[in-house]
């Protein structure tokens, strides 16, 4: 509310959602310090959903939707702490207050001769909730001086994301490039090149540039793919005593060249990089087991399936393709498979619940081949002698000197002639054997052989 500069008298109503407005404390809690009573309308359930649903109308150019905006902040003050030349001594400044913008990127501004550590900690350690205020030590890289001996400039860019996350993003120095014909060595930019003395050089040497730019509202912050554009703000100081570049004349154009910096980040309450990569390793193995176990049980699942439905056929569509005889052998096979599943075979591996599988299937396929076999026959027969009374009437049509066939070659013809006298005899032939076959025997004539010969 401070943040906010609003006061209790200035809020209306307060409306309550989620899975802790159940809890009876939380309730009075909330309404104890607003001094009045909460309203709980809302499923609690679909608190979630609701906000989605919500976003989704912003997004969307159907709907309007009033106007409000959501802005998240950081909760504790962050500071930076580095050594200091002077004196030995050490260098700080807080680079995000509480209750500041986020997400945020801030750009500050070193001069150093060599590599440097900065640690970042919550300023107030008695407001964290955590025993370490300690944040992390970032180590910037390769930097030493420029070629006349100078200080680099070296630009550091910390940020809090969107997750409410400190980090530094990323370092780089900045090189002075004379201009070709130009030797003599010019200030950087615009800075001072004055070297100040004692104190007053260390704080010279460090400054906070706030990334230009507006301040994003929620949904574009959540739509932006790139965190270097987050929010905004004006050039400021990061410490007290800090005093102004002044500008200077340059003795002569000079060109700045950005070189960026590694950074090695050494982060306090996170588990070392050995750690994680062993609990990957163990990861990777559950996951394969899970998918090892899943196929197990994939296996024993077709072994169940298959015997109760082969079962309920050989009552029903199979019943006339095999023999009384085979039946009862066959069935008392499947019972006992599927006492075996729920006894000995209730937890076997992959591979035997495959063999049981296949095994089964060595009985029951032929069952099942003579049962399509006998349900598509007729279909491919019908379309074999449709093309057969085709072709036979195209022959007798050349025969009868139709003019429409005056352009085929007589020997072609005697061909056509040939090939559906030997069709017909073929498909007598193979009927003929396959009438005298009862169903319960294997087809003297497979489907696909009369579908080549139609082809």
């Amino acid at each position: 509310l401070s943040f906010l500069e609003l006061q209790r008298e200035d809020i209306y109503s307060i409306e309550i959602v989620g899975g802790a407005t159940r809890i009876p404390a939380v309730k009075e809690q909330i309404s104890n310090f607003f001094c009045k009573e909460i309203s709980t309308t809302l499923n609690a359930d679909e608190a979630v959903a609701r906000g989605c649903a919500l976003q989704c109308a912003i997004l969307s150019p159907a709907f309007k939707v009033r106007e409000f905006s959501i802005t998240d902040v950081v909760p504790y003050s962050i500071t930076l702490r580095w050594k200091s030349s002077y004196e030995e001594g050490t260098g700080e400044c807080e680079v995000f207050s509480k209750n500041h913008a986020a997400p945020f990127s801030k750009v500050i501004t070193f001069h150093k001769k060599e590599p440097f550590d900065l640690e970042a900690y919550y300023t107030h350690p008695q407001e964290v909730p955590y025993p370490d205020c300690r944040i992390g030590r970032f180590t910037i890289q390769n930097v030493g001086p420029q070629h006349d001996g100078d200080n680099s400039k070296v630009k550091v860019k910390v940020r809090v994301n969107i997750h409410g996350l400190f980090s530094v993003a990323n370092a780089s120095i900045i090189e002075k490039q004379n201009v070709e014909g130009d030797h003599n060595d010019t200030p950087m930019d615009t800075e001072s090149s004055s070297k100040n003395q004692g104190r007053d050089e260390e704080l010279d040497k460090m400054q906070v540039d706030q990334e230009e730019g507006v301040q994003k509202s929620q949904a574009e912050q959540q739509n932006q793919a790139d965190e270097d554009t987050e929010n905004a703000g004006t050039e400021t100081k990061a410490a007290s005593g800090d005093k102004q570049d002044h500008p200077a004349q340059p003795k002569a154009k000079a060109k700045v060249k950005s070189i960026d910096l590694p950074i090695q980040a050494s982060l306090y309450r996170q588990l070392g990089q050995d750690l994680i990569n062993c609990y990957i390793e163990n990861e990777g193995k559950m996951m394969m087991q899970d998918k090892l176990e899943k196929e197990r049980n994939d296996a024993k699942n077709a072994v169940e399936e298959y015997v109760y439905d082969f079962r309920d056929k050989l009552c029903g569509v199979f019943e006339k393709f095999i023999t009384e005889e085979d039946s009862n052998k066959l069935t008392l096979m499947l019972e006992d498979t599927e006492n075996w599943l729920y006894e000995d075979g209730e937890d076997q591996p992959k591979q035997v619940y495959m063999d049981k599988l296949q095994e089964l299937r060595k009985f029951g396929q032929p069952i099942q081949e003579r049962y399509m076999e006998h349900e598509e026959r007729p279909k491919v027969l019908n379309e074999l002698g449709k093309k057969i009374q085709l072709l036979m009437k195209a022959v007798e049509a050349y025969k009868n000197k139709d003019e429409k066939y005056d352009h085929l070659d007589p020997a072609e013809m005697e061909k056509v002639e040939k090939y559906i006298n030997e069709a017909m005899n073929w498909l007598n032939s193979k009927m003929n054997a396959q009438n005298k076959l009862s169903l319960t025997q294997d087809p003297v004539v497979k489907v696909a052989e009369i579908m080549s010969k139609s082809e």
